[in-house]
């Protein structure tokens, strides 16, 4: 009577432990029989350390201890990154570079393979700072600021080029800021100075030939009218005559004479 009690006293406590090692297995997914890929998101399941398939958003069964389940978002996802290059005239350029970008979902068992889940600092990191100087080279210093929009397409086009063929789709680009050399901005200030004051004299220049033209066509018509007689000039002079009389006629000395 006491050896059936003790066998199912010990087949009672192998029950417990393997319920107890059951429960375990389901409540923590990491070694479980189960985990959650989040929305945005697609699951990578590796069996032993190989990868199976690619998993949706959503609830997930996978076997305990053997497969695991790696999340790669799909959303869209900004870097932003500053960046170092050299215009054509050789002016060093610093800029805030800003890229968004989402990975291809069907793809992204090929991604996790070639590359891993740090795709970001492995491959748009560099892709961004080269696509940055390439395009710069091709613009002089003074180019990338008048020429923005332009050099933004270009970037934007390599870009999509190069981390197009790791399964990578470029969704915008953007110049945050360009920042120059201390010697180039003093260069540009005295430029714009430079211009602004030949503006100015072109305007005065152009301001006194239209006031002597005005001057000129105002005497014709006098003339034209019969006013402009040699009494009316004489009068012009009188009016302009700073009260000194000259030192010489033609040559010939002129003496004043003292008023009393």
């Amino acid at each position: 009577m006491n050896r059936i009690f003790a066998g199912r006293n010990r087949g009672l406590r192998v029950l417990l432990i393997l319920a107890a090692i059951l429960v375990l297995i389901i409540l923590i997914p990491g070694i479980g029989a189960w985990t959650i890929v989040d929305a945005g998101h697609v699951g990578v399941v590796t069996r032993f350390g190989a990868i199976n398939r690619v998993v949706d958003p959503g609830f997930v069964l996978k076997l305990p201890l053997v497969e695991g389940v790696y999340s790669m978002e799909t959303r869209t996802q900004k870097e932003q990154v500053e960046a170092l290059a050299a215009s054509k005239d050789l002016q060093q350029v610093t800029s805030t570079i800003a890229l968004n970008f989402h990975l291809r979902g069907e793809k992204a068992q090929e991604v996790y393979q070639n590359i891993g889940e740090d795709y970001t600092n492995r491959i748009i990191d560099p892709a961004l700072q080269e696509a940055f100087k390439s395009t710069t080279s091709q613009f002089t210093a003074a180019d990338l600021i008048g020429k923005r929009e332009q050099v933004k397409q270009i970037a934007f086009t390599e870009l999509k080029d190069r981390l197009g063929k790791y399964d990578i789709v470029v969704d915008d680009f953007n110049i945050v800021n360009f920042a120059f050399s201390q010697e180039f901005n003093v260069a540009i200030e005295q430029k714009t100075i430079a211009e602004q004051n030949k503006e100015k004299a072109l305007i005065e220049a152009q301001t006194a030939l239209i006031q002597a033209k005005g001057q000129a066509d105002a005497q014709k018509v006098l003339k034209d009218a019969g006013d402009l007689t040699p009494a009316y000039l004489q009068f012009l002079a009188i009016q302009k005559w700073d009260g000194k009389l000259p030192s010489s006629t033609s040559g010939v000395p002129f003496f004043q004479i003292p008023m009393k």
